[in-house]
């Protein structure tokens, strides 16, 4: 498992540096050094990484091969297929990466907040149940992102957000109503039986390091990746 930050790519301003995002206007070359870089800084070979086309829904595709294009239309992907890394883009929204390295079944999740009040993590580990992890042996690690004290919203908004995904509303550092969706999901995932859940507290919103849509507008994107190296391994060494 992996976490880029905006360190140590090729792209200019206002997509310095290291920008794998291939919508936000940059530089194509520049997207697809920083990809290369990202390969091989993993050891995975380019073609084996797996985009998606992130739109902010719950469907989830389970994938068995490489893609020479985003996958359409989707916000997770599920994999048992050793040597696919897959890859999520964010610049505030929740990365999620899960793993049952025990049954080889892995899936990159885009969990922003429509995505998450949606349901795309529960439909997500359901899908991995499917292709046969269990719950109390998938391991879950949460990416930087937008912190609740950063993610202001109405407080219409909010209480929707809660209704669906508890957990998940709080209030802004200036008093007002927010969502921390790393909460809700940390919660969601504990009632799906799921445990073993590390979630990094980082606030891209402040946190130079890292893209920030909320913070900048017009920025890229860093990546949560994924990959098996072998039945009963993932890509966590």
């Amino acid at each position: 498992m992996v976490f880029t930050t905006r360190a140590g790519g090729v792209s200019s301003s206002p997509y310095g540096s290291f920008n794998l995002g291939d919508h936000v206007g940059d530089d194509p070359e520049a997207v697809r050094a920083n990809r290369r870089r990202l390969a091989e800084v993993t050891g995975v070979a380019p073609e084996n990484f797996v985009w998606m086309e992130q739109l902010h829904t719950n469907t989830v595709t389970v994938v068995d091969g490489p893609r020479p294009e985003p996958v359409e239309a989707t916000d997770a992907v599920v994999t048992t297929t050793p040597g696919l890394a897959l890859c999520v883009l964010v610049a505030d929204c929740v990365p999620v990466l899960l793993s049952d390295h025990g049954a080889g079944v892995a899936a990159a999740v885009h969990a922003g907040r429509v995505g998450a009040r949606n349901g795309i993590v529960r439909k997500t580990v359901e899908t991995m149940v499917e292709q046969g992890a269990r719950p109390g042996n998938i391991q879950a690690l949460l990416g930087p992102a937008a912190a609740g004290e950063s993610y202001e919203v109405p407080g219409g908004m909010a209480a929707d957000v809660e209704k669906h995904l508890p957990g998940s509303r709080t209030r802004t550092r200036a008093g007002t109503d927010g969502v921390d969706i790393r909460a809700g999901l940390v919660r969601q995932l504990m009632g799906l039986g799921v445990t073993h859940i590390d979630a990094d507290p980082r606030d891209t919103v402040t946190d130079g390091d890292f893209f920030s849509y909320r913070r900048d507008g017009q920025t890229g994107r860093q990546a949560g990746v994924i990959w098996l190296t072998g039945v009963g391994s993932d890509g966590t060494d």
